[in-house]
């Protein structure tokens, strides 16, 4: 195998596996999504609500604020 094979070989591997590498990463992350999607206010209203409170909406806005400042 002649230097310039080997070289355009490692290339082409290289390409692939970076393609091969993106669409295996994308369909785990959907996947990670959809079995643990995001939470949400309603999913906080629930929480609340399944420990016998009412939340205010301040209370609400307070906790999503913390929640998305310690992403």
């Amino acid at each position: 195998m002649e230097v310039w094979q080997a070289i355009l070989l490692a290339v082409g591997t290289l390409i692939v596996g970076g393609i091969a590498g993106f669409f295996i990463t994308r369909y785990i992350f959907q996947k990670q999504l959809k079995e643990n999607p995001p939470v949400n206010e309603k999913m906080i209203r629930a929480m609340f609500r399944s420990m016998g409170r009412t939340p205010s909406e301040k209370q609400i806005r307070e906790i999503m604020r913390n929640m998305n400042s310690n992403k």
